[in-house]
């Protein structure tokens, strides 16, 4: 890793280097892609192997064309923003924005960037911590079908499916929502589903057998409790503070256009109640949470 102070045209930019971020990134210069990262909380230490580093989030902007966006929440998608409108000799022509902000943010950096004559677009991804190792992310994309179509190589490297989900800035965070609402609630049915049949003295893995060969399959009962609940390992890579936050959007995004929402009121209330158990708790944490008897 090495800091720099330009690089042609073809490099990539990529502010956030968390549990999400920092595969994303690493993936994209295992595919040969010339990618100069960026955190807040510390590039070098955070930094994929292969990658090289700037400074700030001016200084990248003042190195690429195209920078994408890895970051916990609509606060930090804005002072990016803000940040990449301030630099001095600006290159950066286009922000693909990963994170989960909602719609509301979304529209709010679209409109930052826009008024610099900068494009944005946003394009959450969802996939979980192994879907960023492994490179095979959904992604959710908004914007022109032109950008989409240039953007192709640099999301063929982080993920196995894109789709492009509409036009304007805030349907790729509708999108994203939308899932992690279903995903929330499936996550919460599945665990008192699963305590209820223990319960009654069903074994936890006959019971996901019959569920997976039935109507009641979901991505609860397929991967997280086979895989992390019934092995103890309570290591899905996902938190509910997350789940929180991202319950939080949906219903925000919900209200704002007055859509019905008489279901996503009891998740949420599920996940704020785990959460204020045991804060950042393991998603599949939410087992114990409502059948402590197979607690640790």
């Amino acid at each position: 890793m090495e800091a720099i102070g330009s690089m042609p045209q073809t490099a990539i930019g990529f502010i956030g280097l968390g549990n999400m971020g920092r595969p994303i990134a690493g993936n994209l210069v295992k595919s040969g892609q010339d990618t100069i990262v960026y955190d807040a909380a510390g590039t070098a230490v955070r930094a994929p192997q292969g990658a090289q580093i700037a400074h700030s989030t001016t200084a990248l902007a003042g190195m690429v064309d195209v920078i994408h966006l890895c970051v916990p929440d609509g606060r930090a998608s804005e002072a990016i923003a803000r940040d990449i409108r301030s630099a001095t000799d600006r290159q950066t022509r286009l922000v693909v924005d990963h994170s989960t902000i909602g719609t509301e943010a979304a529209q709010r950096v679209h409109g930052l960037l826009a008024g610099a004559g900068i494009e944005y677009v946003d394009a959450p991804v969802s996939g979980g911590v192994s879907g960023a190792v492994n490179a095979t992310l959904a992604i959710m994309y908004s914007g022109s079908e032109d950008t989409f179509d240039q953007l192709q190589p640099t999301f063929e490297a982080m993920a196995g499916n894109v789709f492009r989900v509409g036009g304007e800035p805030g349907q790729g965070q509708a999108m994203k929502v939308l899932n992690n609402f279903l995903s929330g609630t499936a996550m919460a049915a599945t665990a008192e589903a699963v305590a209820f049949g223990v319960k009654q003295g069903l074994e936890m893995g006959m019971i996901l057998d019959v569920v997976n060969a039935s109507s009641g399959r979901n991505t609860a009962t397929a991967d997280k409790f086979p895989n992390r609940v019934m092995t103890g390992s309570y290591d899905a890579g996902f938190s509910s503070a997350q789940f929180v936050k991202d319950l939080r959007l949906y219903r925000d995004a919900a209200g704002a256009i007055g859509a019905s929402c008489p279901i996503s009121p009891a998740v949420s209330a599920i996940w704020r109640s785990l959460d204020a158990d045991e804060p950042n708790a393991d998603i599949t944490r939410i087992y114990t949470f409502v059948h402590p008897e197979d607690g640790d």
